[in-house]
C-alpha cells in the first residue's frame, strides 16, 4: 500500500538551496516538495490556486519583504497552516521571534539534513520543533520576563533583522545590500530603533546590538 506523502512548500530566494532542500526531501518516503517560491509574493499566490499544503519552509530574509510579514500574510490566508523557519540566522536571535510570529519551529541551514527532516516531521505531527539548547534557553527566558525583552519585542520584523545585522558589525550600506533595501530605508529603521530602545545616538545603538548580540549566543 503506497503512503501518502505530506506535501512541503520551500519559499527562499536561493535557487540552488531550494533545489539542495527538494532532493533531500524528496528521498523521503513521507514527503515530497510540492511548490517552490523565490519570494513571499510567489508563495501566497501559489498557495491561493494550489491544493492544501502540509507545511511550508520558510527563509527569514528574502528579497521583497521578511520572511516575519510573509507568515503573517500566509496565516491571515490559512490560519492553520503549520511554518518551519529554515534559515541562515543564529537561532538563538531568531527562534523565539520566529514562535511569537506563529511559526512552529526553526532550524538553522548549517544543520544537517537529518535535523531538517526530523524538524519536519515533528511539526507534521503538532508538535513545536526547536534544538535542545534553544528549548532550555527559552523557558529560562520565559521564567525571567527582563525588561530588555519587551522592548526588543517591540520591535518590527524589519527593525529586528536590522539591529541583529548592528550587533554583528555591519554599516548602514551593508545592511541595504543585505536586506535588499535602501541605505534610506535602513537609516529610517536605524532612528525608529534608537527611539523604541530609548538609545540617544548611533554610538548608543551600536553598543547596544553589540552587547544584545553577545548576550544572547
Amino acid at each position: 500500500m503506497s503512503t501518502v506523502k505530506a506535501k512541503v512548500m520551500l519559499v527562499d530566494d536561493h535557487a540552488m538551496l531550494r533545489h539542495g532542500m527538494a532532493m533531500l526531501i524528496n528521498m523521503e518516503p513521507d514527503m515530497e516538495v510540492f511548490a517552490e517560491a523565490g519570494d513571499g509574493n510567489e508563495a501566497l499566490a501559489i498557495l491561493k490556486k494550489t491544493d492544501p499544503i502540509d507545511i511550508v519552509l520558510l527563509d527569514v530574509t528574502l528579497k521583497t519583504v521578511s520572511g516575519f510579514e510573509v507568515i503573517k500574510s500566509m496565516h491571515a490566508l490559512i490560519p492553520t497552516l503549520p511554518v518551519l523557519f529554515v534559515s541562515m540566522h543564529d537561532e538563538s536571535v531568531y527562534a523565539e521571534r520566529a514562535l511569537r510570529a506563529g511559526a512552529r519551529g526553526y532550524v538553522m541551514k548549517q544543520e544537517p539534513g537529518e535535523v531538517l527532516l526530523t524538524a519536519i516531521r515533528e511539526v507534521l505531527k503538532g508538535n513545536v520543533y526547536l534544538s535542545k539548547q534553544m528549548h532550555d534557553k527559552l523557558l529560562n527566558r520565559i521564567a525571567g520576563g527582563s525588561e530588555p525583552e519587551q522592548l526588543i519585542n517591540s520591535l518590527t520584523p524589519s527593525e529586528f533583522e536590522v539591529l541583529h545585522l548592528i550587533g554583528q558589525g555591519h554599516s548602514s550600506q551593508e545592511i541595504a545590500k543585505l536586506l535588499y533595501r535602501s541605505i534610506k530605508t535602513i537609516e529610517t529603521h536605524r532612528f525608529n530603533i534608537r527611539v523604541k530602545l530609548n538609545l540617544k545616538d548611533g554610538a548608543d545603538l551600536i553598543r547596544y546590538a553589540t552587547r544584545w548580540i553577545s548576550e544572547e549566543r
